[in-house]
């Protein structure tokens, strides 16, 4: 795998997530140990929200679901959709590219046991609310798990009380953009039976003619 890409100015907004980071710099310092950006299109209509890096993942290469479980029904799902171009080989040199599609985390630094708090997911909102605002095209939002579900409720000023986490289910945000929700594409969810190839292809599938 070639060098991670090179890291952004470090956050230290969250004490106990840069207590975190320092010790991984310490225990791995070839790895990318940085809050990680958001990756794909930048004019697209569609943008995933994932919960946080993964410590082996994203959190090592330095692109988002790039390194570990997470990324491999991910990506082949998008390939297959159009969503992504090339061939996922869980490395950030691997010419995979992203067609329409956007990347980002609903907290972009690496949390321990893969658990941000509630603090932590507010303090990166404004990030994410950011990342938002900023396409004028968007037209679908695709949640992965309740973290990220509740980030984008807080980002666009939605209630997280009053609108659960659905598997499956797509929320008018607007009269222009569209929540659509899935259970997170992690290694427990997929090997528990949470969620299936089947199940988030059929969510892929519905969100195609959001895009257009």
């Amino acid at each position: 795998m070639s060098p991670c890409p090179p890291p952004p100015s470090p956050c230290f907004l969250c004490n106990r997530l840069v207590s975190f980071r320092e010790e991984n710099k310490a225990k791995f310092p070839e790895w990318y140990n940085a809050p990680i950006q958001p990756w794909g299109d930048e004019k697209s209509t569609f943008l995933i929200v994932g919960l946080a890096p993964g410590l082996k993942g994203a959190n090592r290469t330095g692109r988002p679901f790039t390194g570990d479980y997470a990324g491999e029904l991910l990506y082949s799902t998008l390939i297959k959709f159009g969503f992504a171009k090339g061939h996922y080989l869980a490395s950030p040199d691997d010419g995979l590219t992203l067609t329409n599609c956007r990347i980002v985390n609903a907290v972009r630094c690496v949390p321990p046991q893969n658990k941000p708090v509630m603090a932590e997911i507010r303090n990166c909102n404004p990030y994410l609310k950011e990342e938002i605002n900023q396409f004028e095209r968007l037209k679908v939002i695709l949640a992965l798990g309740t973290i990220a579900h509740q980030a984008v409720l807080l980002s666009q000023g939605k209630s997280i009380r009053n609108i659960p986490f659905r598997h499956g289910q797509h929320l008018a945000l607007s009269s222009q953009l569209t929540l659509v929700n899935s259970y997170h594409v992690s290694r427990y969810n997929t090997s528990t039976g949470r969620l299936t190839t089947e199940m988030f292809t059929s969510v892929i599938k519905s969100i195609l003619p959001l895009t257009y």
